[in-house]
């Protein structure tokens, strides 16, 4: 059965379209623009329990999923968190988590129905849950859907410490940094935004929790204003802005969930010899969207250079300050300063390129050394 928070029933929740990769949580609450305002300028909550949580326990925790995801964890302390990804054999994104390690146990937090290539011959899908439990072996851990025990809440806004404050929670301003809280914790997040923070509370007192916050003054704000401000912060959202044969340095992953430098997980090939040696063959942008003609392209829809096509469109948002954007995967050879076309059908409209948003490019390491080498 598909999840329905039960703030969909409040007042002034309103649900988002058929088919909304956000389904099951409010998208606004009457006024998406002032929402995001608000989110920006004061604090704003919005409901995200629609996301999947799984809980890993016991003495080998760390350094077992040090071998299965694609980040750096077996000095991650207690009250600290990171993002990772798992990764299919070819350094394609299966799955992107974030991680919180508190009470002597790591939770990692999903899109909902987070899938992971099986690491069996015949491959195909699982579960993150499935995937996990097949590459425990003899790892000392343990594996729990603690989905219908917590639920997220994510407050927005350089008011934030404020709620926090009024709510009791003590939190460090570290980015990543966690603390507990009743029957839950707390993790301060870099994106989106200037300020986020999220709280995972019980699930059997979600309503109770959203009461208290919108008590001590963070006003209510849905899917929407969450996605239009994760586009202007540039973080990709898995299944929207990526494909199948999206790989980490594409769509800003690399760092922040995945780390170089170290080997032993599945795909990290991939990531070392792009990093060291190569370009990712596409590059995550910023679109600015005409919005005169009042149609918009949808997530999957080409982008064009004249009858070319350069790209395609992942997220698209109606921004309070910058008015229709979008994220984009481009191919590294389209000009970043051309006039181009995105949409199908009869929903294509002119887009430029946000110059800010255009990944430096640097030297590749392993060139460089390899050139010193040579003289």
């Amino acid at each position: 059965m598909t999840y329905q928070s039960p703030l969909l029933e409040a007042p002034g929740s309103i649900a988002p379209p058929d088919g909304h990769p956000e389904q099951g949580v409010p998208w606004h609450w009457g006024d998406p623009f002032a929402e995001q305002r608000t989110a920006t300028r004061g604090v704003a909550v919005v409901d995200r329990s629609h996301r999947e949580v799984l809980k890993v326990t016991g003495p080998e925790r760390l350094s077992w999923l040090h071998l299965v995801i694609s980040q750096h964890v077996t000095e991650l302390a207690e009250g600290a968190g990171t993002e990772a990804l798992v990764l299919d054999s070819q350094g394609h994104v299966d799955t992107h988590m974030v991680l919180a390690h508190i009470g002597e146990a790591v939770f990692l937090d999903s899109d909902p129905g987070a899938k992971a290539t099986s690491a069996l011959p015949k491959g195909g899908p699982q579960t993150l849950r499935e995937y996990l439990e097949a590459m425990k072996f003899w790892s000392k851990v343990e594996i729990t859907d603690v989905t219908g025990e917590l639920a997220l809440l994510t407050l927005l806004g350089p008011d934030a410490d404020r709620i926090l404050s009024t709510l009791d929670i003590s939190l460090g301003a570290e980015p990543y940094a966690v603390a507990a809280v009743e029957g839950g914790f707390a993790r301060r997040m870099p994106w989106p935004g200037r300020a986020s923070v999220d709280l995972l509370v019980p699930r059997s007192e979600l309503a109770g929790w959203w009461q208290r916050i919108t008590d001590a003054g963070a006003r209510p704000a849905g899917s929407w204003a969450f996605d239009a401000l994760r586009v202007e912060s540039l973080r990709p959202r898995l299944g929207v802005d990526t494909d199948d044969r999206t790989i980490p340095h594409e769509v800003n992953w690399i760092g922040s969930a995945a780390h170089v430098a170290k080997g032993c997980y599945r795909g990290q090939e991939t990531v070392a010899k792009v990093f060291n040696v190569g370009r990712p063959p596409r590059r995550m942008v910023l679109l600015h969207l005409d919005g005169s003609p009042e149609v918009y392209p949808e997530t999957g829809d080409a982008v064009r250079l004249g009858e070319r096509v350069v790209g395609r469109v992942g997220s698209v948002a109606q921004h309070h300050e910058l008015g229709p954007v979008a994220l984009a995967l481009l191919k590294r050879s389209a000009p970043v300063d051309a006039e181009l076309l995105a949409g199908d059908e009869d929903r294509v409209v002119q887009a430029a390129v946000d110059p800010d948003s255009v990944p430096a490019e640097g030297a590749a390491p392993g060139r460089v050394a390899a050139a010193k080498l040579r003289g």
